[in-house]
């Protein structure tokens, strides 16, 4: 069936408008132009180009599912997403580099918590997954230390940026159009379709998707929603190992994480371009784009600070809020925390480098949403909670959504 020209006379009116250009937009709207050929479908994005925020700030590690509760979204959308995403990368011959991915036990404390990784990781289907002593350990990475490890032979990384650089010319060849520098200003559903307003263009369409990320609740409220979580920004700031010592990390060390927290703790990851990133941390951000310390904006800080929600959190975490702060901003403090895996690392082989924001779900009683999150209107879904490993897991999503999507046009 030929597709229907969304530039022509009427051009501002769709089947599907698509918000948010970051890898979950992108792959769900790849996976609507598969199942749905013919349908009109625009994507709208604030931002000059794609994935400008939490696709485009991350340290592209592709999950290979160890983390995640048995059964859940998370768990069966990260596994399979993997295998999606490693075919679409040499489809399109982009960089997938299994360098594996060694999660260290430094502690006698931690070795339970290890073991119960283990047995998740094998419950939710991870290829490879094994338990390797202190002599395995320093054959695989010579340089980190540790009572003892999970190996994830089959670990990679990618560029997620490229990639999804990649999924926006696929979907272009498709029909789809992309219009950037379109803040979304007013939703509002008149029982027929839905009428999005932007920055820039007014549209018309049958039905609506949101993947905003950072502004995730704000657009589902906007649209009608009532969301019963608020998202809280957490920026992660990482440093680089110098040149001539990033030969310390052979793939990827991971520290055995605190099971209270959707954060992995301060880990070391060598990137597709060569060198190697050391973080992140995780601290409240003053703005829900708040990239760096003097970054604020008042209405995101007053939001975060009226939310009875965050002072929940807050009062169950200020301890680790408050070592998190103080390691922000000590670079000796940072090192510390790294040496525990490597501890050959000095203050002199890192230099810093970029950092994240996090869009974490929080809801009213204080708890951290864990899962992956959709809310659904008459007319509209809102994807509310996608962290990580959402970008691992996103041409999963993408197809995982455009199933729920498929009794709209039926």
């Amino acid at each position: 069936m030929a597709r229907r020209d969304v530039t022509s006379p009427g051009g501002n009116e769709a089947d599907v408008v698509v918000v948010g250009a970051g890898i979950v937009g992108l792959a769900t709207v790849y996976a609507l132009t598969a199942r749905h050929p013919d349908l009109r479908i625009v994507m709208l994005e604030k931002e000059a180009g794609v994935a400008r925020h939490q696709t485009g700030h991350n340290s592209g590690v592709v999950h290979a599912g160890v983390y995640y509760t048995p059964g859940s979204l998370k768990a069966r959308l990260c596994v399979d997403g993997v295998v999606r995403l490693r075919d679409f990368c040499r489809e399109h011959g982009l960089a997938y580099d299994e360098v594996g991915k060694v999660i260290v036990a430094t502690r006698d404390e931690e070795l339970p918590r290890l073991d119960a990784l283990l047995e998740r990781g094998t419950r939710n289907g991870v290829p490879g997954l094994r338990m390797i002593e202190p002599d395995e350990l320093g054959e695989i990475e010579p340089h980190a230390a540790g009572l003892r490890a999970i190996h994830s032979p089959h670990t990679a990384i990618v560029d997620y940026a490229q990639i999804s650089a990649a999924l926006a010319d696929v979907v272009r060849s498709r029909g789809v159009r992309i219009e950037f520098g379109a803040t979304v200003t007013a939703i509002a559903d008149d029982g027929v379709g839905v009428r999005v307003t932007t920055s820039g263009p007014t549209l018309t369409a049958r039905r609506l998707v949101t993947c905003g990320g950072l502004h995730a609740d704000r657009l589902a409220r906007m649209s009608g929603a009532t969301p019963e979580v608020q998202i809280v920004p957490f920026r992660g700031e990482y440093y680089f190992l110098s040149k001539e010592r990033s030969d310390l990390v052979r793939g990827l060390i991971y520290p055995v994480p605190d099971p209270e927290l959707p954060f992995l703790g301060v880990h070391l990851t060598r990137t597709v371009h060569g060198e190697v990133e050391a973080g992140p941390n995780a601290v409240l951000a003053l703005a829900r784009e708040g990239y760096s310390h003097g970054v604020i904006r008042p209405r995101d800080l007053l939001e975060s600070m009226a939310y009875a929600g965050f002072w929940k959190l807050a009062g169950r975490f200020w301890r680790v809020g408050a070592y998190e702060y103080y390691r922000s901003f000590s670079k000796a403090a940072f090192v510390a925390s790294l040496r525990t895996l490597v501890p050959e690392l000095t203050i002199s082989d890192v230099r810093r480098g970029g950092a994240g924001v996090r869009a974490q779900a929080v809801g009213r009683d204080g708890r951290l949403v864990d899962d992956f999150a959709v809310v659904e209107t008459d007319r509209a879904m809102h994807v509310l909670n996608a962290p990580s490993p959402a970008a691992t897991a996103s041409l999963a999503i993408g197809d995982h959504l455009a199933e729920r999507v498929a009794p709209w046009f039926a």
